[in-house]
């Protein structure tokens, strides 16, 4: 078998780098169809209320408008991953301000607006629950009176009014880990919500055909959870739904489930015509997800030379009005409980809460920033209270290979030393740092971090056309993180080709085959897993027509460079066959077109033995861990708090980078979005309501922010279990930023902060207070 070469390793520019340079990329918001209305929404006013009744009259008697839908347009049909509890549009009552209520399509986008302003709902309103304590309080108001009937698919809390999930796990004897403790820290640790701030807010376009069937195009993370969804809260089957991802502007994990596609669907359905809506920015920060706020109380106990015994956990999420993933995110956040090191005994509890509040979803990380957060400031907690250096205490208690991960599944490959041993070189740890300037103080911290690249299931199928190119078709969706120059890139190398001559097809449910979603740093990985493996049948089929073509044995050739197949030795040496010359023989004479397709679906076992585990979802489908480091270095203004990063070092393993300057991309961005959920960015809300819903109040890092150098280090150690030897490098980088941000304010001021972001307010108040 010839191994994969060239092009894996060469930083290619990305296939779509030139029409998003001139401004011709395709987005959902760009797209026109024939006979096209504009969609505008009606959002909810109150974080609580029923719904008594509905007057459109006013809004249809406007000039152009085709349709308009409430929740009388629907039935009682629910979607959602984890928990079946959410309809197309809010049907019966509202859970949250902002939720949409009602829909108008008309001629034009204006027309749209104003008529929805004219829709008038009669609300009663009722008591809200906008924070955890106040959901969980007693006689607190329910906002799914029905949720012990949606279904699930997790063990759930049953009769606990507002508490969506609960899940326990014990590892090992923790009341005997913390008897051996010298040491022990305990804190409370708080997260706000961060919003996904995706450049392209999330819009679609639904248009019917004659016979009934939907075609959907939207900014999406995955067109067969688009399809899934909108088959289960309206009722279509799959056949009918037919869903197609153009250029897609970010997504981080808000664009996972659905959000205006059963809208823009109800609205082409009634309208009978296709039907554009595009959210606002405004109403896409009011209307969508965050990332889940709440608090984490964390104890860890170590021994005097620094050995960690014991850690307990109690994790309280804020889930919003609405399911989504919470419960998984709060799973996830568990299960990262250790962080990547050895810790013999655990305890820990999570909780997810209905709150009218947005529903919190899918963010980059998964719940794994927060706890890192957590557990990476309480390292260094007890770095200080050890007399202990804070790289050193992590190397001692690194996973090592071969360990267990919390919940008994194997780590195959540890490289955490390497990357902190890594950073700290690159970083000058072991240097002081030059003095500050007047006014100002200077300071640096570390934080290691692991995340998962193998997550649930796809396929892949490779075809041989005639000409001898290469016809690749996946289900996942580039959101701008250049996974398709990956993929493209991994199917030529296993065919020694160039990478134009690979055609990757945009993704759509009716000829790809399926994939879970653009999450999870996955894509890389276990898509990449399934071209390669198609590949490689494919490129056997080649070979053996090949060879018997060249009247030789199989063994006797081998793929050249081009598009050829050669023969290696004996008295037919260097004959060949061009893969046009082979795609001829299989299309018009022998064994038909040379497919090859491949289904994988992450499979690594966990081990009760090794862990006690209650109300948990299954982890199996998740593995292959990737480990970071990385140091950062602050300078703080004491008058104003205002915290600068100055410098940032990120070291991560990468497995084989497949395009290096892709992943560096992808560092630097995930340092950059980690740096922003640990300095400024914070939803406020009051009283349910979202008090900064634009990027004038709502802070993001920008170029004049982020450090000018972010120093990015690859550890190139390839995944055995991978054809090309990929792990995922999508998460890792924002995992572990805001920790090494905290810790190295910590050390600037002498004081940890627990609380996120660090905004120059909080960090004020502790110099003030000092």
């Amino acid at each position: 078998m010839n191994a994969p070469g060239a092009p894996i390793g060469l930083s290619l520019p990305r296939l779509e780098a030139g029409e998003k340079a001139i401004g011709t990329a395709l987005y959902t918001g760009d797209m026109v169809l024939p006979g096209m209305l504009h969609g505008a929404i009606v959002q909810s006013p109150h974080a609580h209320a029923r719904i008594l009744g509905y007057d459109t009259s006013k809004a249809l008697a406007v000039p152009g408008v085709r349709a308009v839908i409430t929740g009388d347009d629907i039935e009682f049909r629910y979607m959602g991953l984890v928990v079946k509890d959410e309809t197309a549009i809010a049907k019966g009552k509202v859970r949250y301000i902002g939720e949409p209520v009602a829909a108008v399509a008309a001629i034009d986008a204006e027309t749209a607006r104003r008529a929805a302003q004219l829709i008038e709902i009669r609300y009663q309103p009722l008591p809200a629950v906008t924070t955890i304590e106040e959901a969980l309080h007693d006689g607190a108001p329910m906002l799914h009176e029905d949720f012990a009937k949606y279904a699930k698919i997790y063990d759930a809390p049953v009769g606990r009014g507002n508490l969506l999930a609960h899940s326990i796990a014990t590892q090992g004897d923790p009341a005997k880990g913390f008897a051996m403790a010298d040491v022990v820290v305990e804190e409370t640790y708080t997260i706000a919500a961060q919003y996904h701030a995706y450049m392209e807010p999330c819009a679609a376009l639904a248009a019917f055909d004659p016979s009934g069937k939907v075609t959907v195009w939207s900014s999406t993370q995955s067109i067969f959870r688009t399809q899934a969804n909108l088959h289960e809260c309206l009722g279509l089957p799959m056949t009918k739904i037919r869903c197609i991802a153009p250029r897609v502007g970010g997504g981080f994990g808000g664009k996972s489930e659905a959000t205006v596609e059963p809208i823009a669907v109800l609205l082409a359905k009634k309208g009978r015509a296709p039907v554009r809506l595009v959210l606002s920015r405004n109403q896409d920060m009011t209307a969508m997800r965050t990332r889940h706020p709440g608090w984490i109380r964390l104890k860890t106990g170590a021994t005097k030379d620094g050995r960690l015994v014991a850690r307990d956990c109690e994790l309280w999420f804020d889930g919003g009005a609405y399911a989504d993933d919470s419960p998984a995110v709060m799973n996830f956040a568990l299960y990262f409980v250790r962080g990547p090191y050895e810790i013999p005994n655990v305890h820990c509890e999570g909780y997810a809460v209905y709150t009218n509040r947005m529903r919190a979803g899918a963010f980059r990380g998964f719940g794994n920033p927060q706890m890192t957060f957590a557990t990476e400031s309480q390292m260094d907690a007890l770095a200080a209270k050890l007399r202990l250096d804070p790289i050193e205490l992590r190397i001692k208690n690194a996973l090592p290979n071969g360990a267990r991960w919390f919940g008994g599944q194997a780590v195959t490959e540890s490289t955490l030393v390497e990357a902190l041993e890594t950073a700290r070189t690159r970083a000058g740890w072991d240097k002081p740092m030059p003095p500050a300037p007047p006014g100002k103080r200077r300071g640096r911290g570390v934080a290691a971090m692991a995340h998962s690249s193998a997550f649930l299931s796809t396929g892949a199928i490779v075809r041989l056309q005639n000409d001898g190119t290469i016809a690749v078709q996946v289900g996942a969706v580039d959101i701008g993180q250049g996974s398709d120059t990956a993929l493209s890139q991994m199917a030529a190398s296993a065919f020694q080709l160039p990478v134009e001559q690979i055609n990757l097809a945009t993704p759509d449910t009716d000829s790809a085959p399926y994939n879970s979603g653009t999450n999870a740093s996955r894509v890389t990985f276990m898509v990449g897993k399934a071209v390669g493996e198609a590949a490689f049948k494919a490129r056997d089929q080649i070979i053996e027509h090949a060879a018997a073509m060249l009247g030789v044995k199989r063994d006797e050739v081998s793929l050249a460079p081009g598009g050829r197949v050669v023969v290696t030795g004996g008295s037919r040496h260097n004959a060949e066959v061009s893969f046009a010359d082979v795609a001829a023989r299989s299309i018009w004479a022998v064994g038909g077109p040379v497919i090859g397709s491949s289904a994988v679906m992450a499979s690594h076992a966990m081990d009760q033995g090794h862990t006690k585990m209650s109300g948990w979802l299954s982890f199996e489908a998740v593995g292959i861990y990737t480990f970071g480091a990385q140091i950062v270095e602050v300078e703080i203004d004491e008058v104003t708090g205002a915290v600068e990063v100055t410098r940032a070092v990120c070291v991560h393993d990468v497995g084989r980078a497949i395009n290096p300057c892709a992943t560096v991309g992808q560092i630097e961005g995930g340092f950059a979005q980690g740096m922003g959920y640990g300095l400024c960015e914070e939803m406020v809300f009051e009283d349910g309501r979202l008090a900064n819903p634009s990027f004038m109040d709502y802070k993001i890092p920008s170029a004049l922010e982020v450090p000018k150098t972010i120093e990015c280090v690859l550890i190139e150690k390839p995944e055995a279990s991978h054809p090309f030897g990929a792990r995922g490098i999508g998460e890792p980088p924002l995992v572990g930023a805001a920790a090494a941000i905290a810790n190295a304010v910590a050390d600037a001021i002498g004081k940890p902060l627990t609380r996120l972001p660090l905004t120059p307010e909080r960090v004020l108040r502790a110099l003030l207070a000092q």
